[in-house]
Parts: structure tokens; C-alpha cells; sequence
């Protein structure tokens, strides 16, 4: 069998100036397996190699997005990509199954607190509620989705916080999925 494959999409308009995102990201660079991938550094002009992109696809078992939750949705850098890599007869529709039996792990930030993520709070809806066009996106192109790994309130964790989840974000990683055993 051969070792599993972790593809990292790492979608941040500007990385360099990020905290959440850019530890996140260097916190599982160096695992084997994981190949990472920074949406705007590698496309600045938002022209993406759409055939590269799938080769990395297809040549991964698990394909992960990473990125900081912007306006009840994914950054534009990536929903771009989407647009562009995720496509009829790739991803889905007639011989669109090269994503088929993958997995899809969402790795979040959002600016506001866990609670303000429910019916009552802030922002009306829960987080699950708020993913579903990505979990019908995964349905779709027939990725199974992996419960989200999401860091609440980023703007206010901790470098201790942040530390800690970065260690769950590689502990995550560095364990294989049953069905790729």
C-alpha cells in the first residue's frame, strides 16, 4: 500500500501579514505526506493552473482547506480556485470522479467566539449550518467531509492558545484515516 497523501490549500489573501493562518500552515510544512499549497503566492493574478491543480488532487488522498472564515463563506483566493479546479468532468458530472472516495478537512478560523454560532448568537447560525454549501460541494464531487477543526475568537488566542491548536491541527495530519490503512 502506498503512504497517505495530504494535500494542504492553504487560502489567506495576505499570508504574510497573517498570525492564525501562516502558524497554522508552518506548524505541519515539515510532516511527511503533506504537501502545502499557498493559494496567493502561488497565483498573485488569480490565474490558476487548473490542470496542476488537479494533478495534485488527484495525486492526494486527502485534501485539506485551510483558511480564515470571511463573510459567512470561504476567502475569495479560494473560492477562485474552486471555481477553476473544481470542474465538470473532474470533479464532477459525466467521468468527473477524480475526487471520488478522497477525504475533505476544513481547517477554520473565525473572528468570533463559539457562541456567538448558534440560533441565538451573533451571527443566527452554527457553524455546521453555515458549511453546508461545503459539505454539498464535498457531496458532490464525492469527498467524504471530515468533521471541520476550527479555531474560535482567533483575533484574541493566546501564543499559547495558538500553540496548542496548532499541535491538534498536526496531531490531525499525522493521523491516517481507517480507510487509507
Amino acid at each position: 500500500m502506498t503512504a497517505h497523501r495530504t494535500l494542504v490549500v492553504v487560502a489567506h489573501p495576505d499570508l504574510a501579514a497573517s498570525r492564525i493562518t501562516a502558524q497554522l500552515a508552518a506548524a505541519i510544512r515539515d510532516l511527511d505526506g503533506v504537501t502545502v499549497r499557498e493559494l496567493a503566492s502561488a497565483y498573485p493574478d488569480r490565474r490558476v493552473d487548473a490542470a496542476r491543480e488537479q494533478e495534485l488532487l488527484r495525486g492526494h488522498d486527502t485534501i485539506v482547506l485551510q483558511f480564515p472564515w470571511h463573510w459567512y463563506s470561504v476567502p475569495g483566493v479560494l473560492k477562485e480556485w474552486m471555481d477553476q479546479v473544481l470542474t465538470y468532468g473532474f470533479a464532477y458530472g459525466a467521468g468527473g470522479d477524480a475526487l471520488h472516495g478522497k477525504r475533505l478537512q476544513l481547517v477554520i478560523s473565525t473572528g468570533g467566539p463559539e457562541s456567538s454560532y448558534t440560533p441565538t448568537g451573533h451571527n443566527r447560525f452554527t457553524m455546521a449550518e453555515l458549511l453546508r454549501p461545503l459539505e454539498a460541494t464535498a457531496h458532490l464531487c464525492g469527498l467524504e467531509m471530515a468533521d471541520p477543526l476550527v479555531l474560535h475568537a482567533a483575533p484574541r488566542v493566546t501564543a499559547e492558545e495558538l500553540t496548542a491548536h496548532a499541535a491538534r491541527y498536526r496531531e490531525l495530519l499525522s493521523a491516517v484515516p481507517a480507510a487509507a490503512r
